[in-house]
């Protein structure tokens, strides 16, 4: 499964309607730690499709989305299950990413 890339239009629509928790990754392009874990984040895309929805805010193109779940450091992850979220973790450690998902799938 590919990441979904959402925006501001698409966020709240995508997040509410998910059959599956939803894991989502605030980064920034100019974030070298975000570009380090990406690859990671992918892996778990890959492992957890069916189980886990994955995708990615761009904080400088969504900024409200930033603001709105306070986003203060990236990378952040904060998964959503049933549209809210339930849980947040900054930085990029796969295994704290791995123990993250594995809670809620």
């Amino acid at each position: 499964m590919t990441l979904t890339n959402f925006t501001e239009e698409t966020f709240h629509d995508i997040i509410n309607n998910s059959d599956v928790p939803v894991l989502v990754d605030f980064w920034a392009d100019w974030c070298g730690p975000c570009k380090m874990i990406a690859p990671a984040v992918e892996e778990i895309s890959q492992k957890n499709t069916g189980k886990l929805l994955v995708g990615k805010v761009d904080i400088d193109s969504n900024p409200s989305l930033a603001e709105t779940y306070q986003v203060r450091s990236i990378p952040t992850f904060i998964i959503f299950v049933d549209g809210e979220p339930k849980e947040m973790v900054t930085g990029a450690q796969k295994s704290i990413l791995e123990a993250l998902v594995g809670r809620f799938i």
